[in-house]
């Protein structure tokens, strides 16, 4: 059996325990027989020694002009990466917790200031502009045409309101319209996802960095992948009861190598709809945040956060690319993405090597017929 494999079935053997030990008093523990069809179907494969090979990752000509991202912590970091430097093809994204582009390079105290500090807006996208300049990155002028959302926790512990409203900052100088950014800064919670049903009480800043949090007002749980999908989208379809398919493990080998700190494997949410004919279909690529990609919480970010199921009936096929630990070169002992250089000089531009990874894989997702 492949490492790869055995890893992936490590992962799935947690997925019940994890649903039923982050419930809350009125959330009831599924049994197999009563979780979604998705669901029950992964722990099947998980008991089942031929299942889940992590094999290529399919060509399936989705639609490659409504390409969107979304992370948390060094994840959100890396989606602002990811949106400026391919801002032809992106259509929007949602930043949980991170900072404008290539902040610790502009701001004076680097990482610290950009975390817990007051880092500047405006000083990112004039670095953007260099960057575009000189073919870097794509023209800056893209970035107006974005749908944003961008969330801080007024709990969060390791990123700071103050760093938050610097991203808001970034894309309200880059021209994008007040209509298309929403700003969502009042919410008590952590340094953490904000999931309908799973994960940590409000306002907790530990492992998964997964929240479940109430929408005041609306006597139910804040469901922040339909706000990020829907802000970027506009209206969606409900979300599905039963997951027509399951998450499936690739080969991210196929698309970063070593000195990357990227994993061998990563993962992809596609609707059955989309394996059908996919030219209708979109990508949403999500990046976990530090100590948070499939190494660390197993299934936690890929099957409970809640993307799946919006997908899931609008036609988005979910990119769960996968940072992992790394050790001396390139140093990235929490398995973060790159948002400071430690895989170079040039990871915030399009010859980075974790965001030309990631660029290859929507390609392939996206590759004309």
């Amino acid at each position: 059996m492949s490492k790869a494999r055995a890893r992936f079935y490590r992962h799935e053997a947690k997925l019940r325990r994890n649903i039923c030990a982050t419930r809350t008093a009125t959330m009831k523990c599924p049994s197999i027989r009563n979780l979604s069809a998705a669901v029950a179907l992964a722990i099947v494969n998980f008991v089942h020694p031929a299942a889940h090979a992590a094999d290529a990752l399919p060509t399936l000509h989705a639609n490659p002009s409504r390409t969107s991202v979304s992370g948390l912590s060094s994840g959100a970091f890396m989606a602002v990466q990811y949106a400026v430097a391919y801002s032809s093809s992106v259509v929007g994204l949602g930043v949980i917790a991170g900072g404008p582009y290539n902040c610790a390079f502009v701001n004076i105290g680097g990482v610290v200031t950009c975390m817990s500090g007051e880092p500047s807006g405006s000083m990112s996208l004039a670095a953007a502009e260099g960057f575009a300049s000189v073919g870097q990155i794509d023209p800056v002028a893209g970035l107006a045409k974005f749908k944003v959302y961008v969330f801080g926790g007024t709990k969060d512990r390791y990123v700071h309101p103050p760093v938050v409203a610097a991203t808001r900052d970034f894309f309200q100088a880059a021209g994008v319209p007040p209509r298309h950014l929403a700003y969502v800064n009042k919410m008590p919670a952590g340094h953490a996802f904000i999931a309908p049903a799973f994960g940590n009480a409000c306002g907790t800043n530990a492992a998964p960095y997964i929240d479940h949090c109430p929408e005041n007002g609306k006597g139910k749980n804040y469901d922040q992948p339909k706000a990020i999908l829907e802000q970027i989208y506009g209206p969606l379809n409900p979300p599905a009861d039963t997951l027509s398919s399951i998450v499936q493990p690739f080969d991210q080998s196929a698309f970063a190598g070593d000195g990357t700190s990227m994993d061998s494997v990563g993962f992809v949410y596609i609707p059955r709809e989309c394996s059908a004919d996919a030219s209708g279909c979109a990508v949403h690529v999500v990046f976990h945040g530090c100590r948070q990609g499939a190494q660390s919480v197993g299934s936690d970010v890929y099957a409970s956060v809640g993307y799946n199921r919006w997908a899931d009936t609008n036609r988005l096929i979910i990119l769960y690319p996968q940072a992992v630990t790394s050790q001396p070169i390139p140093a990235n002992p929490e398995g973060c993405w790159d948002w400071w250089g430690y895989t170079g000089p040039t990871f915030q531009v399009q010859s980075g090597v974790q965001l030309s990874a990631v660029k290859s894989m929507v390609d392939r997702l996206t590759a004309p017929k």
